[in-house]
C-alpha cells in the first residue's frame, strides 16, 4: 500500500506524490543534481547535510546498494525526491534495495512528482527552503513550516557531521571498484604523514591518500593548529564539508595558522575555507552546482576537465588578496573552481577529483599534493 508525501516549497509551490522511503516530517534546503549515477554515493555524502536533494535522472535505484559504495557511515541528506524508483534493484554487488536502506536509515523520500518542473522552479528562483512530509498533508500548513524553516544560510552544519572520534588512523585504500586500469596497487613502506582536517569528509577521498602510499591521520575540523602540528604532519587536506563556510571560525582561524608551516590541499569547502583564510570572502550560488557533469578549465594548461560537484557557495572573485591566484573556472558560470596561493604550497579545488561514481578527470590533484610535499622537504 502506498502512502502519499507531499514537498511545499517557500514559494507557495506544493508537489504531491507517494513516500518511498521513511515516513515522518523534515526540513532542509531544496536542490538538485543532474547525475545519472552515483545516488548511494550522493546518499551518503556529508556535504549535502540540511539539503532535500532531487534526482534529474528520470529513474533511480535500479542498481540497489551496497557496503562498498558509501561515503559515510549512514546518509545524511534530510530528505531525497526522485521521478520514478525503480521496482526492481538488479546487479551482481547489490545487497538490497534504495527503499529499504532508506527506511532503515530513517530517510524521507518522495516518488511520483513532476522532477523537471521541480527543478526548473529551483533554477529559476535559486534554492529554497522546503519541507517534505508524510504527516502533515495540509498544503498552508506545509508552506507556513517551509518559510519558518532555517535554512543554511549563517549556519555552522559542521558540527552535525564532524566524527565522533578525536583522532583516527585510515588504513583503506581505493576499492577494485574505483580503482582504474592504468592504477597499480599500492605497496611498501609509507611515506608522508598526511593530517586531514575532518568537516564532512567522503571516504574516498581518504582512500585516495592512502593509495599513494601515504600515513593518514583524521582529526576533526574543530582541531587547533598547534594539535594538528603536534602530529608533525608532511601535509594538511582540508576536506569537503556542508553548508554555508563562514561561520566555520574555528577552522579559518586554524588554517590561516597552518598555511606557512605545511602544503595544504583543500576539496570543496576546505578550498572556501582556504580561500576565506587567506582574506577572501564566499557567497550563496543560486541554486548551486551540483552534478557529475560540471566542465571545468584549468587554467594553468587550458584543459577542460569534467569534473563532480556539490556545493552551494562559491569564492567570490572580486574579493580575493593578491596572495592567490586562480587555477581553475566553472564554465557554466565562470565562477572560481580552484585557487593557489603565491607564497606558500597551499591550494585548493572547489569539486571532488575523488569522485567514486566518476568522472576521473582530476585525480591528478591528489598527485599535485604529493609533489607539493615533496618539493617543500626538499626546499
Amino acid at each position: 500500500m502506498t502512502q502519499t508525501a507531499k514537498l511545499a516549497l517557500e514559494d507557495g509551490t506544493v508537489f504531491t506524490g507517494e513516500s518511498f522511503g521513511s515516513a515522518g516530517e523534515i526540513d532542509g534546503e531544496v536542490v538538485f543534481n543532474t547525475s545519472m549515477t552515483g545516488y548511494q554515493e550522493i546518499l551518503t555524502d556529508p556535504s549535502y547535510c540540511g539539503q532535500i536533494v532531487t534526482m534529474t535522472y528520470p529513474e533511480i535505484g535500479n542498481y540497489g546498494v551496497n557496503s562498498d559504495d558509501v561515503e559515510s557511515g549512514k546518509p545524511q541528506l534530510s530528505g531525497f525526491i526522485v521521478r520514478e524508483i525503480s521496482r526492481i534493484a538488479s546487479n551482481f554487488r547489490s545487497e538490497g534495495t534504495l527503499s529499504d536502506y532508506l527506511k532503515e536509515h530513517n530517510i524521507i523520500a518522495l516518488a511520483g512528482i513532476d522532477t523537471r518542473a521541480l527543478v526548473r522552479r529551483i533554477r529559476t528562483q535559486g534554492a529554497m527552503k522546503g519541507i517534505l512530509s508524510t504527516e502533515d498533508l495540509d498544503d498552508a500548513s506545509l508552506v507556513e513550516k517551509a518559510k519558518a524553516s532555517p535554512g543554511l544560510v549563517g549556519r555552522d552544519l559542521v558540527k552535525e557531521v564532524l566524527p565522533e572520534q578525536e583522532q583516527q588512523q585510515w588504513d583503506q585504500t581505493l576499492s577494485e571498484w574505483a580503482r582504474l586500469p592504468r592504477e597499480a596497487t599500492p605497496g611498501g613502506e609509507e611515506s608522508y604523514h598526511i593530517v586531514a582536517m575532518d568537516f564532512g569528509m567522503k571516504w574516498n577521498i581518504a582512500r585516495h591518500l592512502k593509495e599513494m602510499g601515504c600515513r593518514v591521520t583524521i582529526v576533526p575540523g574543530t582541531a587547533t593548529a598547534e594539535e594538528i602540528m603536534a602530529l608533525k604532519p608532511d601535509g594538511v587536506f582540508l576536506s569537503n564539508g556542508p553548508g554555508d563556510p563562514e561561520p566555520v571560525d574555528y577552522a579559518i582561524k586554524t588554517i590561516g595558522a597552518l598555511i606557512s608551516q605545511v602544503p595544504v590541499f583543500g576539496i570543496c569547502l576546505g578550498h572556501q575555507l582556504l580561500a576565506l583564510a587567506c582574506g577572501a570572502t564566499t557567497f550563496k550560488l543560486k541554486f548551486g552546482h551540483r552534478g557529475a557533469n560540471q566542465p571545468v578549465q584549468n587554467i594553468d594548461n587550458d584543459v577542460i576537465e569534467i569534473t563532480a560537484q556539490n556545493h552551494g557557495f562559491a569564492v567570490a572573485e572580486d574579493t580575493l588578496p593578491e596572495h592567490l591566484s586562480i587555477t581553475h573556472r566553472n564554465l557554466n558560470d565562470n565562477t572560481i573552481a580552484g585557487i593557489r596561493h603565491k607564497e606558500y604550497p597551499a591550494f585548493g579545488v572547489q569539486y571532488h577529483p575523488e569522485s567514486s561514481a566518476g568522472p576521473h578527470d582530476s585525480r591528478y590533484l591528489f598527485q599535485q599534493f604529493y609533489d607539493s610535499i615533496a618539493a617543500f622537504q626538499a626546499s
